[in-house]
């Protein structure tokens, strides 16, 4: 077979897809196969049962094999993009040694680094003692020494699920340089494993000999193995390619490929993220990720459970639409379409401020919503929930703006909310920007599927492959009607709303001690 398909494997926090595409870009074969994102063994705990993220591969593979077979017969390159910050502890042989933390978990560890001596006071003097502790509370792998030390103790290598997967296809420890994105000993400026004295080294102590070897995005990592072949179908010795994170790999796949436009991500963690040449932290403390365009950097501003509120929304107030969906065959959010038709921009002056999640700038955040009236109906609501996710993200736009000295012309939408053309449009009302979306929502899977064609010999360099595949079928212009309610609404009303709130959810947290500090 001379056809050179590129099948990208995205495992998500929710289902994993196996997506066959040409040199062009375009999508020939899907499968999809869904799991709970995660158990709860205890509250404000969330792990998940690495062999699900493997056993759902291999049965999206042999779907695909059975469902599309001539497309399957030419599958020249793999790709694996992975979610961000779910690690996975493997002993020599790669079998898993407790379920996998997901980045939803709430569990903290205890300090490790600079809560005595000189560091101490020097951190508390700039101000930055509560974000290392924060950081370090955060980080499982501490955790996991300080509570499971048997566990880790066994542990051979420590892993993103991206590296688990690559394991797992071709029986080495290696993964993408672009994919070390957590709470790791990694220096994202140079964008390799950190040295003994950095600083992350000290906040995250993995030992060198428990991480992944690491490779450039678009170079091969290894072979598919006979037995990996013979549990998915593919054929022996098919290479497998470096790409890197989900995001990443989603603002690749959107045509990001410098500073002049920005990659809006309205996932489960709502992004906004740009490549760039230079390294610059659109918040302090903050680093910007390894870039899937090795030596690039993808400064990010996320708004943790972002397009996560669809799913609040429809479990909480959409029963009908979800049930109706369901026997029409087609997504909840068709129907919840109609409400954004039936209310107009602004919602009749109700806001929401998508905290549902606190964030490295606002930890004592909640979510509020102000403004109702009792001419608001749950369409309002719903409206309110969209354009309160597309203030938060333009806020972090603003921010990257401003740090990196960019001036941004247009932006890039991905993840399933993009497929609503209302919520497109909202979007580029907000940002008062042209919108353009691909020809596919499946544009992590297409950023695999770029680095893959590149390690594989297709194209010369990754922009070239990434100009090749990747294109709008839609582009959305701002209305200047609806531009200038978002504008005022963004500027004397949201930008002041966590200022003015935010003593009351410090005094929401000492009362009732949620959340957990």
């Amino acid at each position: 077979m001379t056809d050179n398909y590129l099948l990208s494997l995205d495992c998500g926090t929710q289902s994993l897809r196996a997506l066959v595409f040409d040199r062009n870009g375009r999508l020939l074969a899907r499968e999809q196969v869904a799991y709970s994102p995660y158990v709860s063994p205890a509250p404000g705990l969330a792990e998940q049962d690495p062999e699900v993220y493997w056993e759902s591969l291999v049965q999206a593979c042999r779907q695909l094999a059975a469902n599309a077979p001539n497309v399957w017969a030419g599958i020249a390159g793999v790709g694996v993009t992975t979610q961000r910050a779910t690690m996975v502890n493997v002993d020599a042989a790669g079998s898993v040694l407790r379920p996998a933390i997901v980045w939803l978990d709430q569990r903290a560890a205890s300090p490790v680094f600079g809560t005595t001596g000189l560091l101490n006071a020097g951190v508390k003097l700039v101000g930055l003692e509560d974000r290392l502790m924060a950081a370090q509370a955060q980080g499982k792998c501490n955790w996991i020494r300080q509570n499971q030390p048997d566990i880790w103790a066994a542990t051979h290598k420590y892993l993103q699920v991206s590296g688990f997967l690559n394991h797992r296809l071709t029986g080495v420890f290696a993964d993408a340089v672009a994919a070390q994105i957590g709470h790791l000993p990694f220096d994202y400026k140079r964008q390799c494993w950190a040295g003994r004295w950095a600083l992350t080294r000290k906040l995250f102590p993995v030992e060198a000999e428990k991480l992944p070897q690491l490779h450039p995005s678009g170079e091969v990592i290894g072979r598919v193995t006979a037995k990996a072949a013979g549990l998915t179908g593919l054929t022996e010795g098919t290479p497998v390619v470096a790409c890197g994170s989900d995001k990443g790999c989603e603002t690749l796949g959107s045509g990001v490929v410098d500073e002049t436009m920005v990659s809006l991500s309205f996932g489960t963690t709502a992004t906004v993220q740009t490549t760039s040449e230079r390294y610059f932290e659109a918040i302090p403390l903050m680093p910007p990720y390894p870039a899937p365009v090795p030596g690039c950097y993808n400064p990010e501003v996320e708004i943790f459970r972002g397009f996560w509120m669809i799913s609040w929304f429809k479990k909480e107030f959409a029963h009908k639409e979800v049930e109706t969906a369901k026997a029409l065959g087609v997504a909840p959010e068709e129907l919840l379409n109609q409400c954004l038709d039936r209310t107009p921009p602004g919602a009749m002056g109700l806001l929401v401020q998508p905290y549902w999640g606190p964030g490295l700038d606002h930890p004592d955040a909640k979510g509020a919503m102000i403004g109702f009236g009792d001419v608001h109906t749950r369409d309002h609501v719903y409206r309110a929930v969209i354009e309160g996710l597309g203030f938060a993200l333009l806020e972090g736009l603003e921010r990257l703006q401003a740090r990196g000295k960019i001036k941004v012309t247009r932006a890039a939408l991905s993840g399933g909310a993009s497929q609503s053309d209302a919520i497109c449009q909202i979007a580029a009302d907000i940002f008062n920007l042209p919108m353009v979306r691909a020809v596919t929502h499946e544009t992590s899977g297409l950023g695999a599927a770029v680095l893959t064609a590149k390690g594989i010999g297709l194209y010369g360099d990754i922009r070239q492959a990434a100009r090749k595949m990747t294109r709008p079928a839609a582009t959305f212009m701002p209305n200047p009607d609806h531009v200038s309610i978002y504008k005022a609404l963004y500027k004397r009303v949201y930008k002041r709303m966590y200022k003015a709130l935010s003593p009351l959810y410090k005094d929401i947290q000492q009362i009732t001690g949620y959340p957990a500090k």
